[in-house]
């Protein structure tokens, strides 16, 4: 029997080989290199699915790991204040400006945070129903899950009385015109027909769709829904789980979207790594009741020190700054990439989340899901980690730590660049990609 860290994963690890997009091990990591089984060091430009915001061993990670761990690793914020605790939710409470009469929510992950939201909504506002988008992903727990539409999850009953619309693709419309006003002019007819609005409690939003594919919206959508919804006084809630705390370009995705939400979660990179997300919301919401939520090692010292930790290098270390600039460089990359080869039939994103759609014939748009497979596989065989996502799992993701550099921006777009060529030229067969579904 081999005993190769492959082999043991799959004797004792469930429900998680087939979501994997290639043979990767992990033994190490450093920077933004995940270091193999057989000491091979491959560029990771997926950060864990965002949530190594700061790369892999991060002294400011250490740091604030040790020092939460000296301070008291096992107390919880739930039976008595802790400095960490609430020193964290001051730097979130400051982080967003719309928070003027707002208080904090911790947990371990975007989908406990998302659940939790739901449930307070709920209690807050006395009404039934939520609205969320087709592909949305706000998380992996029976709540979170019941507002999602990936189609990961079609094994998931939606929550009863769910509304869920079609989030506006310009490269994929509904049909002719434009792609946002097609979207508003629906939920107008669903307000005035099938779905009374004072039934609803909240709309989620991810600003910029990531697991759906990492479609970004036309200017002015989310502003205009969200004057819809508050209009009807229905709370906007933004997932910044995976796309905010920088990686956009700024703060917060829903900046860059030009809207103001009512509730924002935070999870993934909050952590860079160790477990914690947050809710920013209305005492109104927050203070609804004390028990809407426990769970006990929230608030935990070792997650908030860290929390404020990654904060403070985003800001310090001009991390924002670095995903803008990265992120064009990408970009620009993949764009004259697209040139070169027919399978690339958009590329799209904001700062250090960019989405590169793949098709099997430009004009009719057919989405090229086994070259998607095909071109996760043969990056990593050349050195570079990526994941794919979408509803039709065709558009390989980029979302690497925001320390990414010029330099490891320039290696991922030459491997990009030579995977894409090689899988176009069927170098890479089906039956090595056999043992990966993907998202």
């Amino acid at each position: 029997m081999s005993n190769s860290l492959l082999e043991r994963d799959r004797r004792a690890l469930a429900g998680i080989g087939k979501l994997r997009t290639s043979p990767l091990t992990i033994c190490h990591a450093r920077g933004n290199r995940l270091i193999e089984e057989d000491g091979r060091a491959v560029l990771d430009m997926s950060a864990t699915a965002g949530a190594a915001l700061l790369g892999y061993g991060h002294p400011g990670v250490v740091e604030a790991t040790r020092r939460g761990l000296e301070e008291c690793a096992g107390a919880s914020s739930m039976f008595g204040a802790s400095e960490s605790a609430v020193a964290l939710a001051e730097d979130l409470l400051a982080l967003v400006p719309e928070a003027d009469d707002h208080k904090v929510w911790f947990g371990h992950s975007g989908s406990d945070a998302n659940d939790t939201v739901m449930r307070a909504v709920t209690a807050a506002t006395g009404r039934r129903r939520f609205m969320s988008f087709h592909g949305a992903y706000h998380g992996g727990i029976s709540g979170s899950m019941s507002v999602s539409g990936h189609p990961s999850q079609q094994h998931a009953l939606p929550r009863a009385g769910l509304v869920q619309i079609p989030f506006p693709n310009p490269y994929r419309p509904l049909g002719d015109g434009d792609a946002a006003r097609q979207v508003l002019d629906h939920v107008d007819f669903l307000f005035s027909t099938a779905i009374p609005a004072n039934d609803v409690a909240a709309l989620f939003i991810e600003p910029l769709q990531s697991d759906g594919g990492m479609l970004v919206p036309p200017p002015g959508f989310f502003s205009a829904l969200a004057e819809r919804c508050r209009s009807e006084g229905i709370l906007v809630v933004s997932d910044e789980v995976k796309v905010g705390l920088g990686r956009p370009g700024c703060w917060h995705c829903y900046q860059a979207e030009g809207f103001r939400p009512d509730i924002v979660t935070f999870g993934k990179g909050l952590g860079s790594g160790i477990p914690v997300s947050a809710i920013v919301g209305p005492r109104s919401v927050m203070d609804v009741s004390e028990a809407f939520a426990l769970i006990t090692t929230t608030g935990n010292s070792v997650s908030t020190s860290v929390g404020r930790a990654v904060l403070r290098h985003i800001r310090d270390d001009g991390l924002i700054h670095n995903a803008a600039a990265r992120g064009r460089q990408l970009m620009e990359g993949l764009i004259a990439m697209q040139g070169r080869h027919e399978l690339i039939g958009d590329v799209r994103g904001r700062g250090l989340a960019i989405g590169i759609e793949l098709v099997t014939n430009r004009r009719t748009k057919e989405p090229a899901t086994t070259d998607a497979a095909k071109v996760a596989l043969r990056c990593y065989q050349l050195g570079v980690f990526i994941t794919y996502v979408g509803m039709a799992s065709n558009v390989p993701e980029l979302t690497p730590p925001l320390t990414l550099t010029a330099d490891e921006a320039d290696e991922a777009l030459a491997v990009l660049d030579e995977a894409i060529g090689d899988v176009a030229a069927g170098r890479v067969t089906d039956d090595e990609i056999a043992a990966f579904a993907g998202w």
